[in-house]
């Protein structure tokens, strides 16, 4: 007796709603990224050459910390949640929330990358004078990439721990830099093609790009705290 064939039931109503789940955090997300760092953006669509205003739009990207923090908060609310998730309120109840801590990593970081940058150009400008700068510039590259790596691992750790103080979550994100040094890398790599859209368009790059990535990076942070909170 021949077995009866089966019948391919398809995609059920749950994995339509996890693929909506993911489409709508993605596009809210970079929505309210914009509106986040509306000075940001605003300011990369009207100058030509943001290069040659590094330290202007450095400034201005303190408010990029916060926001991180409120898509972050988004990004957990859809693996709590799936299909039903809601990520308007989860960002701004994570922007909110997290104000405070990733306001100040925001501004540390900030401030450091300002001190590096600044001591790079000088030492750019003065390379044939200034003695070990074939050196220092790759020490300060190194410096500056770590801080970034830094503060954003911190700023997933805050909405991970939100009962955490901060000063163990950067301990512990100093720590997850360092051993998971791989991570940190894909991290750059993917912040760089963010911020490479986000000069060559403001637009299109924004209200594109930076979720998905994110998200990428905000798994890789997410699943090294959950493994150092295993281990411990």
């Amino acid at each position: 007796m021949s077995a009866k064939p089966r019948r391919w039931a398809g995609p059920g109503f749950e994995t339509f709603g996890s693929i909506f789940g993911f489409i709508y955090t993605f596009l809210a997300g970079n929505a309210l990224l914009a509106v986040a760092n509306a000075p940001l953006v605003l300011s990369l669509s009207l100058v030509a050459d943001p290069a040659s205003a590094w330290p202007f739009f450095l400034a201005l990207s303190v408010t990029i910390a916060p926001s991180l923090a409120g898509i972050f908060a988004a990004f957990k609310a859809l693996n709590d949640d799936g299909g039903a998730v809601k990520p308007v309120a989860a960002f701004l109840r994570g922007y909110k929330r997290s104000f405070a801590k990733a306001a100040l990593l925001g501004v540390g970081a900030v401030a450091l990358l300002l001190f590096l940058g600044v001591d790079l150009a000088v030492i750019q400008n003065n390379a044939s004078t200034l003695p070990g700068a074939a050196l220092l510039v790759p020490l300060i590259v190194v410096a500056a990439a770590v801080t970034v790596s830094l503060a954003v691992t911190a700023i997933a750790g805050v909405v991970l721990l939100p009962e955490a103080k901060l000063k163990s979550i950067f301990k512990a994100s100093l720590y997850l830099v360092a051993q998971r040094w791989y991570l940190s890398l894909a991290m750059l790599i993917l912040l760089g093609i963010i911020v490479s859209a986000a000069v060559m368009q403001p637009v299109l790059g924004i209200a594109l790009a930076p979720a998905p990535l994110l998200f990428v990076i905000w798994s890789n942070a997410s699943y090294a705290f959950h493994a150092v909170l295993r281990s411990a």
